[in-house]
Formats: C-alpha cells, structure tokens, sequence
C-alpha cells in the first residue's frame, strides 16, 4: 500500500496486521481521485474509520490543508500515528481516538465544517445512511462538500438527506463506493 498521487507519490503506508482493519486498495484511491480531481488545495477533510490513514493521508498529499482523522481501534491508530510522522504531515492532521458518532458530536461542538469526507465502515456495521444523515444533522459539511460513502455492495445505497445528491457510484469486487454532494443552499 502507497500514496498514488501528490507531493507524496510512490511513498508506502503501514496497515496493522491481521485482518480487523480493510484498507481502501490503491486501485480504487487512484479512480476515486480521479473522480474528486487530482487536486485537493486548500481542503479540510475528515476521514471516519480512518484505519491506515491512507484517504486522509492522500488527500494531504494532493494539497488539502488540514485533516482529521477518526479511529478508535488500537493496532489502526498506532499504524495511522506512524504514517503520519513518515510523511511528516503531523503539523496539518488532528487524530481523534473515538467512536465515529462521538466524535462527530464533539467536532460539531466545536463548530468545525469540512470539505471532503471519507467514510469507510467495517462493512458488517451498514453505516452508509447513518453516517451521511449525521453528518447532514450536525451540519459538518460546508456548502459544495463532498462525502465518499464506501459499503459492501449487497449494503443499499444511502438516501440522500435534503440538500444533498447522489453524484456518482461505482463498484470495484465487492466494495461500493458513493459519492454525494451538498448542493448550494
């Protein structure tokens, strides 16, 4: 595993071992950034269940400017530590060690708003539609921000919440992967 695009291109990534943490392939990092655009300047992105980092990670090294990411099991958020430090990207990302729903809560609290969202749930959990609606709820997203829901494909896909469209879907083996925009309000 790699960063296939940006200033980092070509540098490897560590995943914990075993087989609780499924990490996004380089094949479908590098198609679905060649759906966003290659580009990320300026961006704050959120990465929910962030297990190696790699979508947040890819982002920074495409030009986003900040990046927090959401993990709460442990051989993850030592492999996403360890990632961050060898791309030396510690100064831009913020690694919150919770469960996806708390964190989320806490962040609106705090009145944050991002611009890109990656979401990658052990597929066993079906978060799609409750992911997408929270991040709607707790008003997280910035006008014109993009939320990639990746899911098992047998999962159905999310509903849109007002103000929101389903803008692309494609499917690579058994992973989904959707992509929804906020519209203008």
């Amino acid at each position: 595993m790699r960063i296939v695009g940006g200033e980092a291109r070509g540098r490897p990534l560590r995943a914990p071992a075993g087989d609780a943490t499924r990490p996004t392939a380089d094949r479908i990092r590098q198609s679905l950034f060649d759906r966003l655009g290659q580009r990320c300047d300026g961006l704050a992105v959120l990465d929910l269940y962030a297990g190696t980092g790699a979508l947040a990670l890819e982002a920074l090294s495409r030009g986003a400017a900040r990046a927090v990411l959401v993990e709460q099991a442990r051989p993850a958020l030592e492999a996403i530590e360890k990632n961050i430090a060898t791309l030396g990207y510690a100064d831009r990302c913020r690694l919150v060690r919770d469960d996806v729903k708390r964190a989320l809560t806490a962040l609106a609290a705090r009145h944050e708003t991002f611009d890109l969202v990656f979401s990658d749930p052990p597929y066993a959990l079906r978060a799609a539609q409750s992911t997408l609606d929270l991040l709607s709820t707790l008003g997280l997203l910035a006008v014109g921000a993009r939320v990639v829901l990746e899911r098992d494909k047998r999962e159905p896909a999310a509903t849109p919440p007002a103000g929101y469209a389903l803008v692309d879907e494609r499917s690579y083996g058994d992973t989904s992967v959707d992509l929804f925009e906020r519209q203008i309000a």
